[in-house]
């Protein structure tokens, strides 16, 4: 007799295993979901607004050691954080049509600046 076992396929970081979810009861959900999520009040979700992703380009880009090193230590997704402060910078000198608002690139690089120090 051969033995089929399921395996569960890795996921990277932040992302969901869509086909398990829509399997599971609510009850398995609340159960398994991070305590911060506990209590949302019912219309938590009423003023939130859906942000489709914007394509990005893979480039190559020179930076100096020390301000590399200096993303890189606030951890993981530095180029992300990289891009936001790019964003950022672009929308406060007036350039280029920003498809996004600042808010997020402004909350990444303030999270920055706090990491920092």
């Amino acid at each position: 007799m051969t033995r089929v076992y399921k395996t569960r396929k890795t996921l990277g970081r932040g992302r969901v295993d869509l086909d398990r979810l829509r399997h599971m009861t609510d009850e398995e959900i609340e159960r398994t979901s991070p305590p911060e999520l506990a209590n949302l009040p019912d219309d938590f979700w009423d003023s939130a607004v859906w942000m489709p992703p914007i394509s990005k380009q893979p480039i190559s880009l020179r930076v100096d050691d020390d301000v590399l090193e200096w993303f890189r230590k606030a951890g993981p997704r530095y180029q992300s954080r990289m891009n936001a402060v790019l964003r950022s910078y672009m929308e406060a000198m007036g350039r280029g049509t920003a498809t996004r608002t600042s808010s997020r690139a402004g909350k990444v690089a303030r999270r920055i600046s706090t990491a920092a120090k």
